[in-house]
């Protein structure tokens, strides 16, 4: 039996597979000091750049590992957003983060992340962080549930079987 499509949960807004139009609108990442590439971004991939203030950087005075995972989580979720469809929206569900080196107040950080596979409800999406001298500073992986704001077809009835 087909549960009832509960609408009380929250959904985020329907995004704009057009990067530039996406970046003009900001958001989170804008806020944290980050914006996307659209010239170094396309179908399947984004990349997203920014620079360390000190607003970034933990006790240790290196920074924190949240924006790692905010600048990993912005370039990896614009680059399933360049695969949507028509009345498709797309959330993070999962991400991991490895933290390989640190950064430093004024550094240079941009990210790249890359779809691996896209299918009907989630994508598979990889990222990486790195500095201005091109090292690695962080590696991610991560899952995004895509649904459709169009209500799903309905499969034609079963016949039943008799006994």
């Amino acid at each position: 039996m087909r549960r009832p499509r509960d609408d009380s949960e929250p959904r985020p807004i329907a995004p704009r597979p057009d990067l530039i139009a996406a970046a003009r609108r900001g958001g989170f990442h804008h806020v944290a000091g980050f914006e996307l590439d659209p010239a170094r971004s396309g179908r399947g991939h984004c990349t997203v750049t920014g620079r360390v203030e000190h607003r970034h950087l933990n006790v240790n005075g290196v920074v924190h590992g949240g924006v790692y995972a905010t600048i990993l989580d912005t370039a990896m979720g614009a680059s399933v957003i360049t695969l949507l469809g028509k009345g498709e929206t797309t959330a993070t569900t999962s991400l991991y983060v490895e933290f390989l080196r640190a950064a430093r107040e004024g550094d240079h950080l941009t990210a790249r992340g890359a779809v691996l596979r896209r299918g009907r409800h989630i994508a598979f999406v990889e990222g990486n962080l790195y500095g201005a001298d091109d090292r690695r500073l962080a590696q991610a992986r991560g899952t995004w549930y895509i649904w459709s704001n169009e209500p799903p077809a309905r499969a034609p009835a079963r016949p039943r079987r008799r006994a």
